[in-house]
């Protein structure tokens, strides 16, 4: 364990590796995770679940609680709480008896805010959210004072309990803290701690109509809970006096220390819960889970394992200062998951067919294919051949360019596992004049173990027999977004106007090669010369589908691209 800390050592570690050598909190860390169930968690808040989870599991005496903070019903569904707990475990952690709600602690939230009332520390306030917000002032400019803030301590209980009743509308007053108007930090000027919302809570129903804001609920919680240190992202630093001032302020016997990291950023993504659901709700994606979308379930559903995750969470580390990572980083880990984990097929997208006119009708041939090169331990499989196979198009040039080594009239290629072939003529469509099917012949001496099997071609195409082959439809995933930095957009446009029209090809008659009919979701293969695929949840016995996962670097795309 100590190997392990000292190899991940971060400025969080550091804090609290001193903490433990000075026997603070008797030696004691608690971390918390405290989602909002407002939306789907998305690939910043894996970040934030790896640092928490992750240093309640290095540390002896370590926990990590999941709380989720539903203090604002308006937004709040019971779907969102069952897929930030799917996401949590999937990611490989467990907060076993730790599982905690803000509302839980609904009623000290109220006891806590009338301490404050009584200590002269809090007060009813009738402004208008707009007025409240002019009386703040400016972060040059200092607040003024608002009319109701010398209300007496009688009157303000006895209005803060008529708030409790519903006796007031929405909007009509709100309890602030009485700390300082003037204060250099805005979050410090008499800040609101209590606001009303006549609406039905998914675990209390209608017994409240006051709820407690996230700055009041959530120090609390943590302090409540025994929380040691309070890790939040960089934008919460300027909240921090706040969190100190309420906690300074009411009879509680813990006080957390709270703890700002820089959130992840990545290039061509969008991490804000709201902007998500902008484009869920118009359309733009088929939902939360959409295999374009960052959030955690869209990416596992694309087939990202949740080692590779993980393994990019420790690789970017956790610093103060926040940039943006690119998002070719967490590809990169993804691939080298993949690469070891997932099993070897050959899949035939966009399929040509090929006749092999000197190949016996009706014969069958198996041939043995390793599982996975990378893993020995994987075995081996049969792959069938017979007289008609298919290849994919683009395998195929009637006039081919320099560099092509691929299939061409009068050329020779080697069919992976199997015999090389030479292409004798192409039949095309009267009409479209697309190719219908290449005739070819084989060499039957040029298979592995036969005379003529080490002649050299220089290419190798990937096959599957049109006898054995069986029918998939394949979702071709690319970047949501055709930007580096999606909000960078001209004037009087938003982020939307840089979607990339291209994210999704579906394709409907691709061929696949046999012994891959009994699936389930998630399962991942990479096809030869293609990607990394797995097998999405749509399927059904009567229908298998694939996603791409992340294609593989294709060198002759790259040089046809460019020209050169």
């Amino acid at each position: 364990m100590e190997d392990n800390r000292e190899k991940r050592k971060d400025f969080i570690r550091n804090i609290i590796d001193i903490d433990i050598s000075s026997n603070k909190n008797n030696g004691k860390v608690e971390t918390r995770f405290p989602p909002e169930p407002n939306g789907y968690l998305h690939i910043g808040h894996a970040k934030a679940i790896c640092l928490n989870f992750g240093i309640a599991e290095e540390y002896k005496r370590g926990e990590c609680h999941l709380r989720f903070d539903d203090t604002n019903p308006e937004k709040e569904e019971v779907e969102y709480i069952e897929s930030i707990k799917e996401d949590v475990k999937w990611l490989g952690f467990d907060w076993g008896k730790h599982l905690y709600f803000a509302s839980d602690y609904f009623n000290k939230f109220y006891e806590y805010a009338i301490e404050l009332i009584k200590n002269g520390k809090a007060y009813i306030c009738n402004l208008s959210p707009d007025e409240i917000k002019e009386y703040r002032g400016t972060p040059t400019e200092p607040g003024k004072n608002s009319p109701y803030r010398d209300r007496t301590v009688e009157e303000n209980l006895e209005l803060f309990e008529r708030m409790k009743k519903g006796e007031f509308k929405e909007g009509e007053c709100v309890l602030r803290a009485k700390i300082d108007m003037a204060h250099p930090n805005i979050n410090m000027r008499d800040p609101a701690l209590y606001r009303i919302k006549h609406v039905s809570h998914h675990r209390t129903g209608d017994k409240w109509c006051i709820y407690p804001m996230y700055d009041f609920a959530h120090c609390i919680s943590d302090a409540v809970e025994g929380i040691t240190h309070s890790i939040c992202t960089l934008e919460f630093e300027d909240h921090r006096p706040l969190y100190d001032w309420i906690l300074d302020n009411i009879s509680i016997g813990c006080h957390p220390q709270q703890i700002e990291f820089a959130r992840l950023e990545l290039t061509y993504t969008i991490l804000s819960k709201r902007k998500l659901l902008q484009l869920v709700q118009e359309g733009h994606v088929s939902g939360w889970d959409d295999p374009r979308m960052p959030t955690l379930s869209g990416i596992r559903r694309r087939g990202y394992t949740p080692g590779a995750v993980r393994n990019f969470c420790d690789r970017i580390g956790v610093a103060k200062t926040n940039s943006t990572v690119d998002v070719a980083l967490l590809e990169y880990f993804v691939r080298e998951a993949l690469n070891f984990a997932a099993p070897r097929v050959m899949a035939v997208l966009r399929p040509v067919k090929i006749i092999i006119d000197n190949y016996p009708e009706g014969k069958t041939e198996y041939f043995d294919a390793e599982n996975n090169p990378e893993d020995k331990s994987s075995g081996t499989r049969k792959i069938s051949f017979s007289r008609e196979i298919y290849i994919e198009q683009e395998d195929f040039r009637e006039d081919p360019p320099k560099k092509y080594f691929r299939l061409a009239p009068g050329r020779e290629v080697r069919l992976k596992h199997a015999y090389i072939i030479k292409c004798e003529k192409a039949i095309k469509d009267e009409k479209t004049g697309e190719i219908k099917e290449l005739h070819c012949t084989y060499d039957p001496e040029t298979l592995s173990g036969m005379p003529k099997a080490e002649r050299k071609v220089k290419g190798t195409l990937h096959w599957v027999s049109v006898k054995h082959s069986i029918d998939a439809e394949v979702r071709l995933y690319d970047r949501l977004f055709m930007k580096d930095n999606p909000e960078d957009t001209q004037e009087g446009k938003d982020f939307r106007s840089n979607l990339n029209p291209n994210s999704l090809e579906v394709l409907k008659s691709c061929k696949i090669e046999p012994g891959l009919e009994k699936l389930k979701p998630g399962d991942t293969f990479q096809f030869l010369r293609q990607g990394y695929f797995c097998v999405d949840s749509d399927t059904t016995d009567n229908k298998l589908i694939f996603n791409r996962t992340i294609s593989l670097r294709d060198t002759w795309a790259k040089i046809e691209k460019t020209g050169k």
